[in-house]
């Protein structure tokens, strides 16, 4: 029987990347995100279910968990397997002229809304002694810092600070959480930089190239694996040699 994964954020960018592997490799798969796109209306798989959810409404989310929950067993007849945290917003400015409410919306949906997430999720997993597995998707910027992304780097941070110690609260369990860090891709996000400042990145990284959807995706699978099984508690890069 495959397993059940839910990627949250999974309608566009890497978050469809990661869903289109994760059911390539034979994974039902449960996506969460706040729009319905073309590109996930397209998917025609027995192995897929969406939920359209707003990850700035936190007091929803334990009843999302438990929508969730009823998706696995009704339509999918087993235990979660898998949480991959990938929902995020960035917002492109200095601080000392952001408003406050984009500080914490930010903040909501990048820190305080997979927590809440995986709160419930890892505790279905605790319940149901399932040894799953939690993917934490951070950014480079978490740890080397960009102009104009203090906030959005401060959220991907304390998503690592916040991996490490659950690491060590679940394993004993079985239970593995990771971060996979991207370096800069093309997507929607990073498109308000200007393809000046992404030149400049992708002249300055080890591989002259940016990392793909494709390859960050490929990372959250292997991560999924039975071959992965002793990785807990990191931050694996995938740049390009960015931050080489």
């Amino acid at each position: 029987m495959s397993k059940i994964v839910i990627v949250t954020g999974g309608g566009r960018g890497l978050g469809l990347t990661i869903v289109q592997e994760l059911l390539a490799a034979d994974y039902r798969v449960i996506a969460v995100s706040r729009t319905l796109t073309d590109e996930i209306k397209a998917i025609d798989s027995e192995n897929f279910r969406f939920i359209i959810y707003d990850f700035s409404q936190l007091d929803g989310i334990y009843e999302l968990s438990k929508r969730i929950q009823r998706i696995a067993k009704e339509d999918f007849d087993g235990p979660i397997y898998g949480l991959v945290n990938n929902a995020a917003i960035g917002t492109d400015g200095v601080l000392g002229t952001m408003h406050a409410s984009d500080i914490g919306k930010v903040l909501t949906v990048n820190v305080e809304a997979p927590i809440l997430l995986t709160k419930y999720i890892s505790r279905q997993m605790l319940v149901k002694l399932v040894k799953g597995r939690i993917i934490n998707i951070g950014s480079i910027i978490g740890s080397t810092g960009y102009s104009g992304l203090s906030v959005y780097g401060a959220s991907k941070a304390a998503m690592e600070g916040f991996t490490r110690s659950l690491a060590r609260e679940l394993g004993k369990r079985g239970i593995t959480v990771n971060v996979v860090a991207p370096g800069f891709m093309t997507t929607h996000m990073t498109a308000v930089l200007g393809d000046e400042n992404l030149n400049k990145i992708k002249r300055r990284s080890a591989l002259g190239q940016f990392a793909t959807t494709q390859t960050v995706a490929s990372m959250v699978t292997h991560l999924l694996s039975p071959s992965a099984a002793l990785i807990t508690g990191s931050v694996i890069t995938v740049d390009g040699g960015s931050t080489a």
